[in-house]
């Protein structure tokens, strides 16, 4: 919650603890705090002083005695004040960093602890952007964060999207509303040539996923005259940016028809409708008809949800990445490109790769990797946390 003139309320690290945050890690778990019932007591989303076990300030923290992550820092300065002018200047530094990225306002513009604003997301989309408060200093804030993003950035409507699993860790509800302005329905948004409609409302997290615009622009320079099979494609991803780079046709799979409207209106309005299709199905079971149906195709990607979103299911998670690629590779014709994509946090890189090489081995085939992919530098990751290096995207040349 914001400050207020009462006495700041302190919290303390249990002795010998806190290693990660004396690297540099910006979180603390429950079990290295002192976890008296005074701390117990404290409201989720209080802003708190950190101090040692010997009682020496070390920063200004946000508390959230219901969370396994207890305290986030929000500023090295143990006596920061966190209010409108510290939110301004934040967004500001993170606005200054976009701006010297692209020329035009659609890009995630907040990114959670790698801007310092740890469990705050925010996607610009031109005049709107669309905020998650995923943490509890953030929902409790929220008011005045959007305040401070209106002043910065200009943007007229703001809407709320709390509906991710990270929420649920705070102990904080699933919500989506118009926070301010109006939207009146899909965003249009110009990315690598193409043109995505992204629905703010009823989408996916945000809407669009900004995070693999670099990657998108990799595999679509290697598109020209191609036939590419897009698989998990949301709102066109892969497709759009490969017909907009001279594709031959390319086709979207996807469970969410809605999705997959919202892809046919960006291949339109791309001028390339007739290029385009989709085919709406889980994407394994589409994959394996398209197999037994013989058809094969230059470009193949796989952009899957996280299979393996915590550690506790990683071992399933991996098995899924095994047999995504398997199924590709099955896909793609002898010369042609697979990429395989994972946005899961408990899948490490190394992991990751093993898995899918070991699909590729599955379906018969040999490959060499010609690109490993991470977000986009509007996705920037806090050096002390592997867990925000979380997207991997990996292509392969097959035999």
């Amino acid at each position: 919650m914001p400050e207020s003139d009462a006495a700041r309320p302190v919290i303390r690290l249990r002795p010998n603890r806190g290693r990660r945050f004396f690297e540099g890690a910006p979180w603390l778990y429950d079990d290295e705090i002192v976890t008296d019932r005074r701390t117990k007591a404290l409201a989720p989303g209080t802003i708190a002083t950190l101090e040692s076990a010997e009682r020496a300030p070390l920063a200004t923290v946000t508390v959230n005695p219901g969370s396994t992550i207890m305290a986030r820092v929000l500023d090295a300065d143990p006596e920061a004040e966190i209010g409108p002018d510290w939110l301004r200047r934040r967004l500001a530094a993170a606005l200054a960093h976009r701006e010297r990225l692209y020329p035009d306002p659609y890009y995630r513009l907040v990114h959670a602890e790698g801007d310092g604003l740890p469990g705050l997301v925010i996607d610009r989309f031109g005049a709107a952007a669309a905020v998650q408060p995923n943490a509890a200093w953030a929902e409790a804030m929220r008011g005045e964060i959007c305040d401070a993003l209106a002043a910065v950035a200009g943007v007229t409507t703001i809407v709320v999207n709390g509906a991710g699993r990270a929420r649920a860790l705070e102990g904080l509800e699933a919500e989506v509303f118009v926070e301010r302005g109006d939207v009146a329905g899909p965003r249009p948004v110009p990315m690598n040539g193409a043109f995505y409609l992204a629905d703010l409302l009823g989408g996916q997290k945000t809407g669009l996923f900004y995070d693999q615009r670099p990657n998108h622009a990799f595999v679509a320079a290697l598109s020209a005259g191609a036939e590419v099979l897009d698989v998990f494609s949301h709102v066109g991803g892969f497709a759009l940016a490969c017909l907009a780079r001279g594709a031959a046709t390319a086709l979207a799979v996807d469970s969410s028809a809605p999705a997959l409207a919202l892809a046919e209106q960006g291949a339109a309005a791309g001028g390339a409708a007739d290029r385009f299709a989709t085919r709406r199905g889980q994407a394994f079971d589409v994959m394996r008809a398209l197999r037994d149906e013989g058809r094969s195709y230059d470009v193949v990607i796989s952009d899957p949800p996280a299979f393996a979103p915590a550690k506790a299911a990683l071992e399933k998670g991996l098995r899924a990445y095994e047999t995504a690629a398997k199924l590709a590779a099955s896909l793609t014709r002898p010369g042609g490109y697979l990429c395989l994509c994972s946005c899961s946090h408990a899948a490490t890189p190394d992991l990751f790769r093993s898995a899918c090489v070991a699909g590729i081995r599955a379906s018969g085939r040999t490959a060499s990797l010609v690109h490993e992919g991470r977000a986009g530098p509007d996705h920037p990751a806090h050096f002390a946390l592997p867990e925000t290096s979380y997207l991997k995207a990996l292509v392969f040349r097959l035999a």
